[in-house]
């Protein structure tokens, strides 16, 4: 029972650590999400300040080219960050999966425990009776 009990803490233990790795993934999705939007304003300001939205226009602003890329930068993190979310998602269904065979498979054994005990019992008060 105890390799049971351990294979039981073992397979919580990588459950909850992909919990924590997919709302980890999912917090850094929201704020590069964020991000990016307060990124969009800001170069929006920017070219209404400077009535320039072209960005190959000699005189477009530099904040906003800057502002642009950082932004660019943002979104392609958050693609790759999504891609690994569903793999981080389709891990932590797994996990889940294996912990609950892992606890079915113990529930099961403490019934056929309990079963035999009883059995046992039976045979011994049937031995007294007797």
């Amino acid at each position: 029972m105890k390799s049971r009990d351990a294979l039981i803490r073992l397979k919580r233990f990588q459950a909850e650590e992909c919990r924590r790795r997919v709302a980890q993934l999912q917090t850094m999705i929201a704020e590069f999400s964020r991000m990016t939007g307060d990124l969009d304003r800001e170069i929006a300001h920017e070219e209404q300040r400077a009535n320039i939205t072209d960005p190959n226009h000699f005189a477009y602003p530099t904040y906003a080219r800057a502002a642009r890329g950082r932004r660019d930068n943002l979104a392609r993190s958050v693609a790759d960050l999504r891609s690994q979310l569903a793999e981080a998602e389709t891990h932590l269904k797994d996990a889940s999966d294996e912990l609950g065979k892992a606890q079915s498979q113990e529930a099961r054994d403490r019934m056929v425990d309990i079963n035999i005990d009883r059995h046992g019992q039976d045979r011994r008060e049937a031995a007294r009776r007797v």
